[in-house]
This record gives C-alpha cells, structure tokens and sequence, in this order.
C-alpha cells in the first residue's frame, strides 16, 4: 500500500495546526510577553491549552473525514472547553480561521460549531492497540519551546499493527537549511512513508513535492554529535554526558525542545538522541515518539529503547514494554546501545 493519500492528509492537517499555533504565538504569547515585561512561565499556560486544542480539533477534524474509520489517539480531551466558555471560545475563533484559509483538501474538516469542534478533539480518546489502524496526535509538542518562541512541533503518525507508516512532524521555527544561515527561511514539515523514505516540505507553501533528506552516515562514535532537550527535567542529562565519554564525543550538542529533535537528526544536524527515564516506571505518550521515529528510520537511522528493543506502539496510549528511546546512526547504534549498557549497568536507578 502507497500511503499516498495518508501522507498528503498528514502534510496538511499539520499545515492547518501550525498556522493556528503560529496565530496564537503572534497574537496571545507576545501580546502577554509585553504585559508582563518578561518570559512567560511554565505556569502561564494558557496561551498553550488555547494552542493544543486548536491544532487538534483542526487535525482530528481532518483525520475523521479523509478516514472516517480510523480511531485517534490524542493527547488533548475537551472537557475544560465544555466547563470554561471564554477559552472555548477563543479555541473556537482560531479553528474557524483555520479551517476557513485551508486551500488543501478545503472540503473536508470542516467544523460547524464549538461543540462539533469539542467532539473532534475528543475523539483522540482511543486507547490503541495492537492491531489495526490508528492516528497518534501530539497538538504542541514542546511546551517551553513554543513559549519562549523556539522549537516546538505538530506531530501526527498512522499507527497500523503497532508500528508507524506515516509520520507528519511540523516545525514552524526550524530553519530550512543546514547549517541555518541568520536570514534563512523557517517553518518545515518533515514526514516519511514507511520504506519510501524521508522528505522535507515547506511548511507555508502548499504542494506535496518534497526534499529528500538523510542522516550523516557515521560509522566511528567520536565523530557523532548528540541531539539533547533544552529540559534537564525530561532526561538523564549527567548519564548522558558518561555515555557522551563513554563514546568519545567532543562536539557540542544540538539542544531543542520537541520532536523538532528528531527531525534535526533525520536530516543529518546530529547523530544520536538520548531520551532516558528518569525512573524506570516511567512510560513513554506514543504520541510522542511515533512519528518522529519513522523520520529517523526513513532517513537511514535505527530507534529503539535503552536495551536495544524496537518500539513497540500496539500496547496501548504508551510504550508501557520500552524504557527509555535511543535513535542513532545506523553505523554507530550499536556503539551506542553498548557505550549505554556498560554505563547505566550498575546504576540501581536503572535497574528493572
């Protein structure tokens, strides 16, 4: 199967979110940033939940018509739009100028009033599973990020059987080029069809022609460069600088916030991408891995868990039989998986 037509709706329903989450930036983030005189903090949400349900009611919206057999899972339920009417109503002011402007695919998704627009957020309730057909959706992936104006993502995977054949990452502030030039253009989407590999598109033009993009083929770990969350709450970060040595890696990583990580790797702006738990009963959001791990495998990369286990996306909302994500070089995996094991081997924090 082609996937032609999963892929193109991907492409767009990410389009339609990122314009909803750039509005809401421009308009509600900055517009608070000049009140306040300072950075909005982690507390300050609410630009945010404005943004997360938009951009899934507008994707799921999609979703359902292009698929209408298709569960969602998504991160995002509408019960605080249905208790708390002047938020709901600016959730609803966005998805109607969203879906409004949208030239791709302009008959479907359309939303008739603010409570078909609360049924479409809800209906990413599914709880997966391993068999079938489902749709994974991260609304705003990088919450801080997208705060602070840096990187963010709109994430959105189909799930078939437990493992992601189509995965749509936008990144509206990614720079286009690597290495990024001070005036370079920003905004992308990188997605990927399960063995037809990885392609970049312009997040602000229509059109499905994209750019084909790779990972660095790296075969010796000193050469490689890590890919880390600007968040130190979000990952082992002294475990990682061990392994770092363990690999005999000098280069100073790439930070970001975000799926954006995985997009950097797929196109060859960083070899490896660390994601250890903080706590061993910790279970990774399917949502926030699916897609971003079909880029990296698609652009000639190897994901899987701190042991070396593929990521297994049929056992529910979670990746509840992995611990940790490991996405590497296919050259230099192994090494990594390795440099891992010997270094978190007598950690009792990592023992299962």
């Amino acid at each position: 199967m082609s996937f032609q037509k999963e892929l193109e709706v991907a492409i767009s329903a990410v389009r339609r979110a990122s314009f909803l989450t750039e509005k809401v930036f421009n308009e509600l983030v900055q517009l608070r940033q000049k009140h306040q005189s300072g950075a909005i903090i982690k507390s300050d949400q609410s630009p945010v939940t404005v943004g997360d349900f938009g951009a899934q009611a507008v994707i799921a919206a999609l979703l359902h018509d292009a698929f209408p057999q298709d569960p969602i899972v998504g991160e995002e339920s509408a019960d605080f739009l249905r208790s708390n009417d002047e938020v709901c109503n600016q959730v609803w002011s966005l998805v109607q100028e969203s879906t409004k402007r949208a030239s791709e695919f302009p008959e479907l998704g359309r939303i008739a009033s603010k409570e078909d627009m609360c049924n479409a957020i809800d209906r990413g309730s599914y709880v997966g599973g391993p068999t079938g057909r489902m749709w994974s959706i991260d609304p705003i992936d990088g919450t801080k990020g997208f705060l602070r104006g840096d990187q963010y993502a709109i994430c959105l995977s189909l799930i078939q059987d437990g493992v992601p054949v189509v995965g749509a990452i936008g990144c509206p502030n990614l720079y286009w080029d690597v290495p990024a030039t001070a005036d370079g253009r920003r905004g992308l989407v990188m997605a990927a069809v399960r063995s037809r590999g990885c392609y970049q598109y312009e997040l602000h033009k229509d059109g499905y022609e994209g750019e084909r993009v790779q990972m660095r083929p790296v075969t010796r770990s000193s050469d490689a460069k890590f890919c880390e969350g600007v968040e130190p709450g979000h990952s082992m970060q002294d475990t990682q600088e061990q392994i770092a040595r363990e690999l005999g890696i000098t280069l100073e990583a790439t930070r970001m916030d975000s799926q954006a990580k995985y997009a950097s790797l797929a196109r060859g702006d960083g070899d490896i991408y660390l994601r250890l738990p903080r706590s061993m009963k910790f279970e990774e959001k399917i949502w926030d891995h699916a897609g971003g791990s079909l880029l990296v495998q698609e652009a000639g990369g190897i994901v899987g868990d701190m042991f070396g286990k593929p990521l297994d996306f049929g056992r529910g909302r979670t990746l509840n039989h992995n611990h940790g994500v490991i996405a590497a070089a296919k050259g230099i995996y192994e090494q990594v998986i390795a440099a891992t094991k010997k270094v978190t081997g007598n950690d009792p924090q990592f023992a299962l």
